[in-house]
């Protein structure tokens, strides 16, 4: 069986990442090979992905041949991460892969755990965010450091279809998933609450929905084009004495700034945590 790319977790995400790698003819669908945890999902995942594309359970004996693959890509939880073996494989060198590749999407996954468990292989620390799904994600890179420039011309090429792309030292990504991963969900709560608040204030539901999308949107689209600071709008459109900012000196009063900063560090923190949980 001829592996070009194998993938370790076929989620959500690592569908998001390989699919557009198809449409642009950069891997053909008969040489990628992925492994799931069970066969009750492969109907459904196949069914999504382009024919010829090859999907087996962790427990088929064929999922072994996934470590053949010159590039891989690990997309399990991070929980899994210890239940991940690497086997011994007919992997045969090359120019651009002296070594096997191995692109690691998980939280709180050091490079010293990647490069521990998987002695074989360079390990590349990725970590694109929900907005990928999209085709506008972000997404933090970190290098081993046996990796050659080839490679990463490698795995820019497999995130820039989808993302916007920030190497990173490895001591930043924490920080850079607190904001970028984690930071969709955070947003989506405000915006959950601004739409109940119309709600509450009069407005139908599925207007209250449709005007709290299109609000931020285009907030962030002001600030993007016109490089606006963010202090620089609020104060164009609080007037003094007017409801916007006496609506601001509420959310001041609720602790919603400092929700948000300490949400952000707790994020990093519990992605340092995990890490320690793995190398311990």
């Amino acid at each position: 069986m001829e592996i070009s790319i194998g993938i370790i977790g076929f989620g959500r995400m690592a569908k998001t990442i390989i699919s557009p790698l198809f449409e642009t003819g950069e891997y053909n669908p008969e040489h990628v090979f992925g492994i799931v945890g069970g066969t009750s999902s492969i109907p459904s995942l196949l069914s999504e992905l382009p024919k010829g594309v090859k999907v087996v359970s962790s427990e088929d004996a064929l999922s072994k041949e996934v470590w053949s693959a010159p590039l891989k890509i690990l997309a399990v939880k991070p929980q899994q991460f210890g239940n991940i073996k690497e086997y011994s494989s007919s992997f045969q060198s090359t120019i651009q892969f002296p070594k096997p590749l191995l692109i690691s999407i998980l939280a709180g996954i050091t490079l010293k755990s990647l490069q521990n468990a998987f002695p074989e292989h360079t390990c590349v620390r990725a970590v694109p965010n929900t907005p990928s799904l999209v085709g506008e994600g972000l997404t933090g890179l970190s290098w081993s450091d046996d990796i050659t420039s080839e490679q990463k011309i490698t795995v820019r090429k497999i995130f820039e279809p989808i993302s916007e792309i920030f190497e990173l030292p490895e001591r930043q990504l924490d920080s850079f998933l607190a904001l970028t991963s984690s930071g969709p969900a955070y947003i989506a709560l405000v915006i959950e609450a601004m739409a109940d608040g119309a709600v509450a204030a009069g407005l139908p539901r599925n207007l209250s929905n449709q005007l709290t999308h299109k609000t931020i949107s285009g907030t962030v689209s002001l600030l993007s084009e016109k490089c606006l600071h963010p202090a620089e709008l609020k104060d164009m459109v609080a007037s003094p004495a007017g409801t916007t900012i006496s609506a601001i000196r509420h959310l001041e009063l609720a602790g919603l700034r400092s929700a948000l900063i300490e949400a952000v560090v707790l994020a990093a923190q519990k992605s340092r945590q995990l890490a320690e949980e793995v190398s311990n």
